[in-house]
């Protein structure tokens, strides 16, 4: 199983963000987590990349407990298992596009592929920004991106937190299908949390999160 999290739940001092969240994917597998605003989507995202750490349940990723894991522990997991896309642009500012995806490489892979980073770009529409840096990006070429970087070292599990949120209808689409064809041409499994109902056109596979009291276990 790449991702299994049993009887997961957080709190905040405002209140409860995740109440008993049960969720298993094996390789290959997607599934769409769609929610309204409050209902846990970033939490979720955030605790299964290591960067919260649960106050009850387990999250287990390729067999490793990364609830239980601290520090270089979560980072080292996170970088050997895991692709993310946040909601807000995480590139380092003074490299190219296409550098950005070379040094995401480096770290996850330990070595370089040019041809898959110029085919990423390609497939999301990009290519012609290839050697525009980060700011000088659009707000939808700049999410493109970041979808490019967390695929391009090929990671078992990509996560995304909206990641179509800023795309029309067409480049929502194109990218949809890119994340889906990904994960069917290297068995990365693939979850996306997201309030954007167009989603539920192009993956069935849908797990609704509602406000806290009223989450949905899903096995």
């Amino acid at each position: 199983m790449v991702l299994e999290i049993r009887g997961l739940a957080h709190d905040y001092f405002s209140g409860t963000a995740l109440s008993q969240i049960d969720l298993s994917l094996g390789k290959g597998q997607h599934s769409l987590l769609l929610g309204p605003s409050g209902s846990g989507k970033t939490t979720l995202i955030n605790l299964i990349c290591g960067l919260l750490t649960p106050q009850c349940g387990t999250i287990r990723i390729c067999g490793e407990d990364m609830g239980a894991a601290r520090g270089s522990e979560a980072d080292d997991i996170r970088r050997r298992h895991v692709g993310i896309v946040f909601q807000t642009l995480r590139l380092v500012s003074a490299l190219s596009l296409f550098d950005n995806l070379l040094l995401a490489q480096r770290l996850q892979r330990g070595g370089k592929d040019p041809a898959t980073a110029r085919a990423l770009v390609a497939a999301l529409g990009i290519e012609h920004r290839i050697k525009a840096r980060p700011a000088e990006l659009s707000q939808g070429e700049a999410q493109r991106a970041a979808i490019a970087r967390a695929l391009v070292g090929e990671p078992a599990l990509l996560v995304a937190d909206e990641p179509t949120s800023a795309l029309d209808g067409e480049n929502m689409r194109r990218v949809a299908d890119l994340l889906l064809e990904n994960a069917e041409r290297t068995g990365t499994t693939l979850l996306i949390a997201t309030h954007d109902e167009r989603l539920k056109d192009v993956m069935p596979n849908v797990v609704e999160l509602t406000p806290p009291g009223a989450q949905r276990r899903v096995a």
